[in-house]
Formats: C-alpha cells, sequence, structure tokens
C-alpha cells in the first residue's frame, strides 16, 4: 500500500502535464546566444543565405551608384559666388579665343615675297623661309609626315599657321640641325612663328599672347657630383 501511494504521489496529474508541454516547446522554439534571442525563423533564413550562390556582376561596380557630381549638375557649395561664375565664363572664353583664327590677319603674299626667321629648341635649330604657296612643307630636303611622323608633332608644326589663317596659302621651307624629334617640331614652330612676324608685324601682340613667340626654356638638368642622374641618389645601405 505504501508503494502505491508513493507511485501515485510521483505520476503527474492530466493538468500538470498539460501545462509543462506549452513550456517545453517554447522551449524548443526559443535559442539563446548570449544575451539576444534567436527564434527558429531566423535560423532557418540564415540557412537560406548561405545556400544562395552569390551572382558575380557582368560589369564591375555596375550596381553601386555614383556619387560623382558633374560641372553644371547639383547644387553649388556655400563658399561659391556670383563672382566665381563670372570668373570661369571669363576663362572658358578666353580658352575659346585662343583656339579661334586671328581674323584681322593680313600678310603681304607678293610672288616674290620671302620670308626668313630661326626657331630654337633645346640644341636644335631650324631656319625657317616662308614663301606663296599651298601649305607645303618641306624639312631637310622631305615631307612634313616623312621627317615627323607623329602626328601630335605636325599639329604643333601646323598651329602657327591655322592660327592666323593662312595654312593653305603659304609653303614653308626649313632646315633643321642638332636636337631629337620633339625639339626639332618645336625649333620648327617657333621658327615660323617669327618668320610671321617678319611678314605681319601687327601679329606679334597675339601671336605673343598664345605663347608661339616664347623659346620653351625647358632643357635637361645637367647630372651632379656624386649622383647617378641629376637628381638621382644612389641607395643607401645602413651596413
Amino acid at each position: 500500500m505504501a508503494d502505491e501511494e508513493k507511485n501515485e504521489q510521483e505520476q503527474p496529474t492530466a493538468e500538470e502535464t498539460t501545462e509543462e508541454q506549452p513550456v517545453e516547446a517554447a522551449a524548443d522554439e526559443v535559442v539563446v546566444e548570449g544575451d539576444a534571442v534567436v527564434t527558429d525563423e531566423d535560423l532557418e533564413e540564415d540557412v537560406e543565405e548561405e545556400q544562395t550562390p552569390r551572382v558575380k556582376p557582368e560589369i564591375p561596380g555596375a550596381d553601386l551608384e555614383v556619387d560623382i557630381v558633374r560641372d553644371g549638375e547639383g547644387d553649388r557649395p556655400s563658399y561659391y559666388s556670383e563672382d566665381d561664375d563670372e570668373a570661369e565664363a571669363s576663362d572658358d572664353g578666353d580658352s575659346e579665343d585662343l583656339t579661334q583664327p586671328i581674323a584681322d590677319a593680313s600678310i603681304d603674299l607678293a610672288a616674290a615675297a620671302r620670308y626668313r626667321a630661326t626657331g630654337k629648341r633645346k640644341s636644335a635649330i631650324a631656319r625657317v623661309s616662308l614663301r606663296p604657296g599651298s601649305g607645303v612643307y618641306v624639312v631637310n630636303g622631305r615631307t612634313l609626315e616623312q621627317h615627323f611622323p607623329r602626328a601630335a608633332l605636325q599639329r604643333t608644326i601646323r598651329q602657327p599657321l591655322e592660327t592666323v589663317g593662312y595654312e593653305t596659302r603659304i609653303d614653308v621651307i626649313a632646315s633643321i640641325q642638332g636636337g631629337g624629334v620633339s625639339a626639332q617640331a618645336g625649333a620648327l614652330r617657333h621658327g615660323i612663328s617669327r618668320a610671321l612676324i617678319e611678314a605681319a608685324p601687327t601679329l606679334r601682340v597675339e601671336l605673343k599672347r598664345r605663347g608661339f613667340l616664347t623659346r620653351d626654356p625647358r632643357v635637361k638638368e645637367r647630372k651632379k657630383a656624386g649622383l647617378k642622374k641629376a637628381r638621382k641618389r644612389p641607395q643607401f645601405s645602413k651596413r
């Protein structure tokens, strides 16, 4: 009898079992990690994110947002003023004027007209002669394309005549000595510009403003004693 009474006391009643079941179910659904509470739904979402592979975009960075503001777009900073806008407009106007040909250029193109000058750049010396023609360049007995194959150098040489608007009415005969290809191109441009001054002195102010009459003073700096080149030093060794 005593054993039966003990078993009855140990076995839980139906009400106690029903009260304990929801608690166990809730305990299965909630996982505590430190101070945070993570549910089964969060765990399932993490698993799905891990399973989905990452797709590499065809163009790297195409999904990024552009944070660059182009000129004329967006709001100006607070420190900008109307004076700044006027200064920018005037600068743009000056740059456009430098690319435009000189309107009042007038050169005497008589049949026997010859205008000679000398141009220099580094160690190159160009003796230039201008005469009426159709815009042909003869450099050391060769054409401009043969002597200067690079298009950039050809554009540099043609700038003075294109500026005065006589690129198809004057022939250029030049003899160049010394220097490299780039130096010879600079010397030829300098010589053509000075020869135009001989043909029309009124062009001096405008050509000077555009920088055609200024000899480029840049030259290679001499080597220094104790250095490998002009400024390059030997590698330092502590021991």
